[in-house]
């Protein structure tokens, strides 16, 4: 069995959204992988409100029983796959409130995209994420999964239905994330016990 584990986060909340369908396409692909255990984590069932804690996440004295529980998700993960859309050319305001939340928590922890859009695929909304995740000590790996023109990849019955393409760009970015994973253990370790 896998020792590390994986948090797929889906990161549309809107109704009528695909991302959950992507992210179903892509779960069975990281089970099958082998390397993590995997979790789906929805931001839409984790309904977090906009930020309000009144202390810094760094300290981690969180007054709010949804930032603890968001806290002891993220936490347990050791790497991380966002499922995330593109809007006007940037990420979506529901994941940066999720990153925003904690700090420690993220740290040392190797994150990879599956996104997607329209003819960019989300690539630019990858880029504009990646100094914010800088800042919280995470690692972008470079492997990734873009999908652009999302709709043209539903089936008959409107979930969405991956190309052997993005199949091959998922099991390298799965690589990817789990040698950086493996590297970073040390420094999570350091983490748990300082």
């Amino acid at each position: 069995m896998a020792d590390l584990r994986l948090q797929i986060i889906v990161a549309s909340t809107r109704p009528g959204r695909i991302g959950r369908s992507v992210a179903d396409w892509f779960q069975p692909i990281a089970e099958a992988h082998g390397a993590f255990e995997v979790e789906l984590v929805d931001l839409a069932e984790v309904a977090l409100p906009m930020f309000d804690e009144p202390k810094h996440p760094r300290l981690r004295d969180y007054e709010h029983q949804h930032t603890k529980d968001w806290s002891d998700t993220v936490a347990r993960a050791d790497a991380f796959a966002l499922v995330m859309p593109e809007y006007n050319h940037g990420f979506n305001a529901a994941l940066k409130n999720a990153l925003d939340y904690l700090a420690i928590e993220w740290a040392h922890k190797p994150v990879g995209a599956v996104s997607y859009g329209g003819v960019a695929g989300g690539t630019r909304a990858w880029q504009l994420l990646k100094p914010v995740l800088a800042v919280l000590q995470m690692t972008p790996v470079v492997e990734a999964v873009h999908i652009p023109f999302v709709h043209d990849h539903e089936d008959d019955e409107g979930r969405f239905a991956g190309d052997d393409v993005m199949a091959e760009a998922a099991t390298a970015m799965l690589d990817s994330l789990h040698r950086t994973a493996e590297a970073l253990r040390p420094l999570r370790s350091d983490l748990a016990t300082g």
